[in-house]
């Protein structure tokens, strides 16, 4: 408690009031509360190569995750705050919380497709990105969701249905005509393919935690059904471990290191904290 409050708190708030004030490669809170990002030359979210001077995806402007994550660092600073005895700070940011839900909603949503853009641009230099990637599924899956009911619902079918592999989540769906389905070739090749239908197994972390969010017991026998056709894997590659990446098409071939931390690490969380499947009896 006293960590929280007397180390955690202080350096929260002052990382805040840096994206308040803006930072480098143009970070900074726009006026509509979002949080923008980018310039060029610069790839700056987790889908991060470069070539040469090529970035394959840069995601310049308001990347979907970025507002998902940046929400729920205002709604979680509230409740810290709000919990020691702070009350002017807790409705501060729970107040910051709200307005950037309410605008996400409006911005993000991309009712053709029943999905959420993946970047909203800053200006009108910076068109809005409906490619339909993984990235969306922080908006579910976090702490403090920004899209719930038959929205949510619709985001997680359209998923399942164009990204969802037995392996983990395509990073780009098979329509869009940059989908690579083989990651192969040399570092050109390679780092074209690694973010554009190449799959990522750590995704299923934030996929399975919406998917109990939003179909409850339902979701939660779909996602242990889903551990176990998974299983196969820990002997595949790296001997009972889960590789980095893996093909984007059948036989879903494993790709990249053979034993990856957040592949590993997040579905050991999703397992424990949605699955419940944490007992000795049931490892």
């Amino acid at each position: 408690e006293a960590f929280v409050r007397d180390e955690l708190m202080p350096a929260s708030r002052d990382i805040l009031a840096w994206h308040e004030r803006g930072t480098r490669h143009g970070i900074r809170v726009d006026a509509d509360g979002l949080l923008r990002a980018g310039e060029p030359g610069v790839q700056l979210t987790w889908m991060d190569a470069k070539v040469g001077d090529w970035v394959v995806t840069p995601r310049t402007g308001k990347p979907v995750e970025i507002q998902a994550l940046w929400m729920n660092a205002l709604a979680i600073l509230a409740k810290l705050s709000e919990r020691f005895g702070d009350a002017a700070s807790a409705h501060d940011f729970a107040a910051r919380a709200a307005r950037v839900r309410c605008h996400f909603e409006k911005r993000f949503w991309f009712d053709f497709g029943g999905y959420l853009l993946d970047v909203v641009g800053a200006s009108e230099h910076e068109p809005d990105d409906a490619s339909l990637r993984p990235n969306q599924l922080f908006a579910l899956s976090l702490p403090f969701p920004l899209l719930e009911g038959e929205r949510a619902e619709r985001v997680l079918a359209v998923v399942e249905a164009k990204l969802l592999t037995p392996r983990g989540l395509r990073t780009l769906s098979p329509d869009d005509p940059r989908y690579r389905a083989i990651y192969a070739g040399g570092p050109l090749e390679r780092d074209g393919a690694y973010h554009q239908g190449t799959v990522w197994p750590w995704l299923l972390g934030p996929y399975l935690t919406a998917l109990v969010r939003v179909r409850g017991d339902v979701g939660k026998q779909q996602g242990r059904e889903l551990l176990e056709r998974f299983a196969p894997h820990l002997a595949e590659a790296g001997i009972g471990t889960v590789s980095e990446i893996f093909d984007a098409e059948a036989p879903h071939e494993p790709r990249g290191c053979p034993a990856q931390a957040w592949s590993v690490a997040e579905l050991l969380r999703a397992a424990v904290e949605d699955l419940d499947l944490g007992s000795r009896d049931q490892s």
